[in-house]
């Protein structure tokens, strides 16, 4: 059961939220999700009590969208789920792993353009991709060795076959549901 707290049901958070529950089921599909939206970009005490109801209403992993849920988890004792950012730092213990978006791809694509005089307005989602060097796993760090040698034999078959092509994710911008 994963506790997941959510900004703003928006496209760009939903298809975070999104492709993290389907990497979970494709893991285990009988896996349940609490979903909730904070109304707020940056609210960590709302976020943090979200997470707590989620928690005392049966979540046993958080997934931290919003600042706060960490707190929440680290102070319940569950662990969680980054995004974004690799707050594992600050949570040596709570949080296992995290999606990192780097920019620089996106950057350096329109710097690149705007040099060679050829910037047009366009969309450059496609450099936030893994396989344009826009996400990565961040490092497990506390955690390596930890996770079930299944899960991660998994997390390392999807990123290779991402690299190559041979998988893509599905791009899901509705809002996500509770289960």
């Amino acid at each position: 059961n994963i506790g997941m707290v959510g900004g703003f049901p928006i496209p760009e958070v939903n298809r975070l939220m999104n492709a993290f529950m389907a990497g979970a089921k494709e893991m285990n599909p009988d896996i349940k999700f609490q979903v909730s939206f904070i109304g707020s970009w940056f609210d960590p005490p709302k976020a943090k009590e979200t997470a707590f109801a989620m928690v005392e209403n049966g979540a046993d992993m958080l997934y931290a969208e919003r600042f706060g849920v960490s707190d929440a988890a680290k102070e319940k004792g569950v662990l969680a789920i980054g995004n974004v950012i690799d707050t594992q730092s600050e949570y040596p213990e709570t949080v296992v792993a995290s999606a990192i978006w780097n920019f620089e791809p996106t950057l350096d694509k329109a710097i690149a353009e705007v040099k060679a005089g050829t910037f047009k307005a366009a969309d450059y989602g496609v450099y936030s991709f893994m396989n344009e060097g826009g996400n990565v796993l961040a490092p497990l760090g506390t955690f390596d060795g930890k996770i079930p040698a299944e899960a991660m034999d998994l997390v390392k078959k999807r990123e290779a076959e991402i690299m190559s092509g041979d998988y893509t994710v599905e791009i899901n911008d509705a809002e996500p549901a509770s289960s």
